[in-house]
């Protein structure tokens, strides 16, 4: 039979896999509905549509038409895109159960920060998934949806301190992962709630006759624009777990805000190129400067317990594995082997943060990240990358050992 902590792995890789097939179509299709919108052809008479566009793409030639309500007529096929948004978001959101909620010892509260239990961190995972909605739900119904720029610097601002927020309780990486999946819950959200729900009304008056109201796609597109704003912040956050020198520094809250502000320049030049409004480099200038200043914010370092403080500590969920037979032999091998990158100051060339995050310079760090050595250096051999600090085939049955011996089971 499979091991409990290979079947974990193996089910996080099959949901990533699945979220990231998703969310590549629910990207695409919406950035291509963006540019095809901005780029419609609207100068001459279409016949009652606000415009048209002639494409080709893989041998063939397509011609599209956009009405601005609805046609005349309901048509006899529609195709209706909505399932790229609500897979991605469902797979993405049983990630974040795998990942932050069955790990969330690791992953999610940072003992440094907060003194709160798991299941209140997960508590407030949710609460941060859903009362966001509502907010930025209620900023959207409210007479600000006339001024659509007020309004999403509303949004920013409210993005802003929630990362502040969170990063007082939770981890760096949870807390750009947490802003990511707040963002894309209202971007789902809006597809599920809002733009649907208008664009059935509309059918419906097509199907019964009647002429529909342009308010319904007004609004639709309102959401949709902010959609289209912020995918790009999106996908940075989703991705951000990779890159320690984003989410491990003092000023992780500060670069997640900035990635906002990055996501809607590179958006602007975009959309503007695809409105025929010419090409605003300016936007490049913008989002350079704001890249360099994530760079300099990141060189500030990041925020952990001394070592000589740390040392002290064992943490609650590495208790076990502390106690099991050959850790002391593992600690050494592991202190030997691995911490020249996964400290606080890298000896390692070319190393500036211990990758992914993770430190291993203590023995409460080695029990707490137990599940991580065993996968990646004791079943695999996929630490040290390259075995380029000589680990032996005797060490890493000796990891394997010690692990089996706590008897371990995630989350």
């Amino acid at each position: 039979m499979f091991e409990i902590p290979i079947l974990y792995e193996w089910l996080a890789f099959a949901v990533r896999w699945v979220h990231v097939i998703t969310a590549i179509a629910w990207i695409g299709s919406s950035f291509y509905f963006i540019a095809l919108d901005l780029g419609l052809n609207r100068s001459g008479d279409f016949g009652g549509a606000d415009g048209e566009e002639w494409q080709v793409h893989g041998g063939g030639f397509y011609h599209v038409r956009k009405y601005l309500v609805a046609p005349e007529a309901m048509p006899e096929h529609l195709t209706w895109f909505k399932w790229e948004s609500y897979s991605t978001w469902l797979s993405g959101f049983a990630l974040l159960m795998v990942v932050y909620w069955m790990g969330g010892e690791l992953f999610l509260i940072d003992a440094n920060k907060s003194n709160l239990l798991l299941w209140q961190g997960i508590l407030l995972s949710a609460a941060v998934l859903t009362i966001g909605w509502v907010v930025y739900d209620f900023l959207c119904k409210s007479p600000l949806a006339k001024h659509p720029t007020v309004l999403m610097v509303l949004l920013f601002c409210l993005l802003v301190v929630m990362g502040y927020g969170l990063n007082q309780v939770f981890t760096g990486r949870a807390m750009m992962l947490h802003l990511g999946a707040f963002t894309a819950t209202i971007m789902t959200a809006n597809v599920f709630f809002i733009i649907m729900p208008n664009q059935r009304v509309v059918v419906a008056d097509l199907q019964a006759g009647r002429v529909p109201d342009a308010k319904y796609g007004k609004i639709a597109k309102l959401r949709s624009t902010h959609n289209n704003y912020l995918t790009l912040p999106v996908i940075f956050l989703m991705l951000s777990n990779h890159y320690p020198l984003a989410f491990a520094t003092q000023y992780n809250w500060i670069i997640a805000a900035l990635v906002f502000l990055m996501g809607v320049t590179i958006r602007h030049f975009f959309n503007s190129m695809h409105a025929k409004k010419g090409m605003q480099w300016w936007t490049w200038c913008v989002t350079a400067i704001l890249f360099i200043l994530i760079m300099w914010l990141s060189s500030a370092g990041p925020v952990v317990k001394p070592l000589e403080e740390a040392e002290l500590d064992m943490p609650a969920a590495g208790v076990q594995f502390a106690e099991a037979e050959g850790f002391q032999q593992v600690s050494d091998i592991v202190l030997g082997r691995c911490s020249m990158c996964h400290a606080r100051e890298p000896s390692w060339d070319g190393i500036h943060r211990a990758p992914k995050g993770i430190l291993l310079e203590t023995q409460g760090e080695i029990a707490v990240n137990a599940q991580a050595i065993y996968v990646h250096a004791g079943v695999t051999d996929a630490m040290p990358p390259a075995n380029v600090s000589w680990m032996e085939p005797d060490e890493r049955a000796a990891i394997v050992a010690w692990f089996k011996a706590a008897g371990r089971t995630p989350g």
